[in-house]
């Protein structure tokens, strides 16, 4: 047990710590609390630890620098969003000579016929779509869903993550689904639109499918913002079998398991979706995303998306697929995420495995670390093999002072879980680091 006296004196001695680093963090922060909504310009951006967010000044590679002068190895690298390191020259490139001669025209550019065939080739589905962010294309993914089926339900894993796609913020309570802790105001009742299973269930999924009125199944192939949570050998086959027998679309969403390879989890684990979405790491850290299909979804929906009204069929937005966020992708895929990229960012994640793991095994801890791909993080628990276990083994406490402890430190963890995510800009030294840092606050913690 977690002697949370001791923590408690360990947390308050890194928040004055924090402070103390941070004077002009300190000072924007109060400055931004007059005008912008609790002093952020997204409310997530308050779940980073100390008593005020830090400001960052510059980003590049594997490094950022706060306004305070603090370097620190990014680990977290916008949550996926700069997963392939921060400002790339290339797509500072492109971006710069695109913006020169015109971005926003609501006419497609040449990169888009190249980004069409990038995406195909790479996830192997023939046929694409672009959006403005993974969220985007969920949500126009789900209304395709609904239409070609007929069908007014969608299902999603329990404490799934899709972005704010009202219709995913839904969890199990018993057996009654119900909102996810947190949302707000749900615009419908989620036991309207939304069936939930938990994950890693196939005789769950079947049941609730069984039903008749589920046009699609939206999922991640591995849970990864509850933290991660594997699937067992043989579920993603089952999940497959069970949604062709019962006519439900399968979508994956691989805006975070891109983090599995090139391909994402579908290629790397020959995964069969009917429809696919991938989201923020395909453009260099531009806002931008893309939905795929099969040719079959594809040929069932070309009649509406050349009829005279498909500009109010609550898909597009004046700003998606515009010549900025073409050349971002283009620029992006042609230089990262390549087989080549993941054979450096691989083995820095399993060293990071490796490391901590060795630490929660000298101290003889009930902990373990997880790994996807280049994506890797410790739990406060043995492996969970659902969403709801892993939500139930949440330690808001110990997570807030590894993350401080780490960050006052020069080691920048994802602030919603103990997440450390790596690109080719990462170093070895990097891991080692981390590792370090990490030892020192168990040896702290349980000395």
């Amino acid at each position: 047990m977690t002697d949370r006296t001791r923590l408690a004196a360990l947390r308050a001695a890194e928040e004055a710590r924090f402070a103390d680093q941070h004077p002009r963090s300190a000072a924007l922060a109060g400055q931004a609390r007059e005008h912008l909504l609790a002093g952020v310009p997204m409310p997530w951006m308050t779940r980073w630890p100390g008593r005020f967010p830090v400001f960052f000044d510059t980003a590049a590679g594997a490094r950022l620098t706060d306004v305070d002068g603090v370097e620190y190895v990014d680990l977290c690298l916008g949550d996926t969003g700069a997963m392939t390191g921060h400002a790339l020259p290339q797509v500072t490139e492109a971006l710069t000579a695109r913006a020169a001669r015109g971005i926003t025209t609501m006419l497609p550019s040449a990169d888009a016929v190249w980004v069409g065939e990038e995406l195909a080739r790479r996830f192997g589905l023939p046929a694409w779509q672009l959006a403005m962010s993974a969220t985007d294309a969920n949500r126009f993914v789900l209304r395709f869903a609904r239409y070609l089926t007929g069908r007014p339900r969608v299902a999603v894993m329990d404490w799934c993550y899709h972005g704010t796609v009202d219709e995913t913020l839904a969890v199990l309570d018993g057996d009654q689904v119900v909102p996810r802790p947190g949302a707000l105001g749900p615009q419908v009742a989620v036991s309207e639109t939304t069936a939930v299973v938990p994950f890693n269930d196939a005789d769950a999924l079947d049941r609730r499918l069984a039903e008749g009125d589920v046009a699609c199944l939206l999922m991640e192939p591995a849970l990864t913002n509850i933290g991660i949570v594997l699937p067992e050998p043989g579920y993603l086959d089952a999940v497959r079998e069970i949604t062709r027998r019962h006519d439900v679309l399968l979508v994956i969403d691989e805006t975070h398991t891109l983090c599995a390879g090139p391909g994402g989890a579908t290629v790397a684990w020959g995964l069969e979706p009917d429809l696919l979405v991938v989201g923020k790491p395909i453009g260099g850290g531009i806002p931008c995303a893309a939905y795929g299909m099969t040719a079959e979804v594809a040929e069932r929906l070309s009649a509406p998306m050349l009829g005279h009204e498909i500009d109010v069929a609550g898909v597009g937005g004046t700003l998606t697929g515009n010549a900025l966020a073409l050349a971002a992708i283009r620029a992006t895929l042609s230089s990262c995420l390549r087989e080549e990229d993941f054979a450096v960012a691989v083995p820095l994640a399993e060293r990071f495995t490796d490391g901590v793991a060795g630490v929660i095994a000298e101290h003889d801890l009930p902990w373990h670390v997880q790994r996807l791909g280049c994506r890797a993080e410790y739990w406060f628990c043995p492996p969970p093999r659902d969403g709801a276990a892993a939500a139930a083994a949440v330690d808001e406490e110990l997570e807030g002072f590894f993350h401080l402890w780490c960050l006052n430190r020069g080691v920048l963890l994802t602030p919603f879980h103990n997440m450390a995510l790596f690109s080719p800009h990462h170093t070895e030294a990097d891991v080692d680091r981390h590792t370090e840092v990490f030892a020192e606050a168990v040896a702290a913690l349980v000395s």
